[in-house]
């Protein structure tokens, strides 16, 4: 094992250790400050802990090894991601940050849903935290096969003890620290993220420079520098589309309802964007110069999602080379912890406190959640280890199902008022039943699955968008209560912005 890169990595768990116990005594208290904070979160702390939760290992794995195996025309993904990340930004973010406090002061997605509608019934709360629960379990799963993976590549560990450790840490600090832990953490691990993409690729471009100067470079195949070459109409459709998702992950857009005022969500913004530029252009590079770099120095690389790895113990220091991987673990662990509260506060807030124990208080709903945060991350873990997951397709199938499930059903409930709780529960159920039907049922095009056809977000996010409106205006008007509050909300909003 490497001593130096060993160091650096525990110098970067115990700084992750510490922000944890420091958010464990300024913020625990109550499940308003473990869940969201205190809706007091510093704009460009939401903004970097919005991206790293986003971006995950798919940022510093998935992308580039993407790039590395199929060249220019993989990064569409991440052209999609950009326009779907703005427009989030800026449609659904003010919005929500005034709509969720507005509707007695809501704290989660089912919450806010439930809360929205007068829904007395709670099929739209239990419904939407299955959802959560289900997806977010696979997405976990998938941070945690990227730690393995790093792990096992880097150190030569069992992936199962890599499993182990970055599970471990994460669970630590979230579940003591909560939503003020893992936003600390997130724009810490943002910070490094954002380094480690600038550096990798310069680096690498600097020794490919070298060998042309020698006249060692053999030219790349004209496929890899082109956009367009293997890449068809619905797959050009299918990779933009992975910005329709943006509307529908709760692990993200519970960023907005933190942050602290209306006005905080413009400084996000450009923060935020700003931020994603910058790693998802690095992120491209990486992956386009490690395959000339790979191919070029005769060396071996078995699986293209570990190029970032690679290149960082080669032409790194050791002690560079350590940070640069507590660079992949950042943008892991900050999307681990994340989704780990996304669920323990949906079992706690949604499921425990409404069907178990009414009268169950502060403290004990924080206990509940934590206690969700270990049970959560056991069932990811043991889902992970299978470790010849592909990282990139467990996100992929995740992020449709809540682009598909919550994202159509959030956006009209934040810009109509004739979204009834029919036609928002509706919506919801024929979206997530869409996507799973369109990733595991026997269906085929031409001898293709479908998803191999056309991305699942896209026809998940179309039937949830139909039928939500269909039922609404098929069925009992709205009643006069949500109209009426959604008009105050409205003229709320207008003050706000003015």
């Amino acid at each position: 094992m490497n001593i130096p890169m060993t160091v650096s990595l525990l110098a970067y768990f115990v700084l992750m250790m510490a922000i944890g116990l420091y958010a464990y005594r300024k913020s625990t208290s109550n499940v308003s400050e473990y869940m969201l904070g205190g809706r007091n979160l510093h704009p460009a702390v939401g903004a970097l802990s919005a991206g790293a939760s986003d971006m995950s290992g798919w940022m510093l794995m998935g992308l580039p090894g993407a790039v590395y195996l199929s060249g220019l025309g993989a990064a569409w993904i991440a052209v999609g991601l950009v326009i779907g990340a703005f427009f989030n930004y800026v449609l659904l973010a003010p919005r929500l940050r005034v709509y969720t406090e507005f509707a007695d002061d809501a704290i989660t997605i089912p919450d806010y849903l439930e809360k929205r509608f007068y829904d007395n019934s709670h099929y739209l709360r239990v419904f939407s935290s299955v959802v959560i629960v289900i997806f977010f379990t696979l997405y976990t799963s998938a941070g945690i096969v990227a730690g393995g993976k790093l792990f096992e590549a880097s150190f030569g560990l069992s992936y199962e003890l890599g499993l182990f450790i970055t599970a471990g840490v994460v669970v630590a600090y979230t579940m003591f620290g909560g939503f003020l832990a893992v936003s600390l953490t997130d724009f810490v691990q943002g910070c490094i993220m954002f380094i480690a993409l600038i550096l990798v690729p310069i680096i690498t471009y600097s020794q490919i420079d070298s060998f042309s100067t020698n006249g060692d470079v053999e030219l790349l195949a004209s496929s890899h520098l082109s956009w367009f070459a293997g890449v068809t109409g619905l797959g050009l459709i299918s990779s933009l589309s992975w910005g329709l998702g943006y509307f529908g992950q709760p692990h993200i857009i519970v960023r907005f309802m933190a942050i602290r005022t209306l006005s905080d969500i413009k400084v996000a913004r450009r923060i935020g964007m700003s931020w994603m530029i910058i790693t998802v252009i690095g992120a491209v590079l990486t992956g386009l110069f490690g395959y000339i770099y790979v191919t070029n120095t005769s060396a071996t690389l078995d699986d293209p999602e570990t190029v970032f790895i690679f290149l960082s113990q080669i032409l790194f220091h050791p002690i560079i080379a350590g940070f640069l991987l507590a660079a992949i673990l950042a943008a892991i662990m900050s999307t681990i912890s994340s989704q780990l509260l996304v669920c323990a506060s949906s079992l706690s807030e949604d499921f425990y406190k409404n069907f178990f124990r009414r009268e169950a208080g502060q403290t004990e709903l924080v206990a509940v959640g934590r206690l969700s945060v270990l049970g959560v991350s056991i069932v990811a873990g043991i889902l992970a280890l299978d470790r010849d997951s592909s990282i990139l397709s467990l996100v992929s199938n995740a992020w449709a199902g809540f682009g598909s499930a919550f994202g159509p059903v959030i956006l009209l409930s934040l810009f109509w008022s004739g979204l009834t709780r029919n036609g928002a529960l509706a919506g919801m159920i024929s979206g997530a039943v869409t996507v799973l039907l369109w990733i595991y049922g026997p269906f085929s095009i031409g001898g293709e699955p479908l998803s191999a056809v056309i991305y699942e977000i896209i026809p998940g996010f179309i039937v949830c968008s139909i039928v939500s409106v269909v039922v609404s205006m098929m069925g009992e008007p709205v009643s006069t209560k949500i109209v009426e509050r959604h008009q105050a909300f409205t003229k709320l909003l207008d003050e706000k912005a003015g």
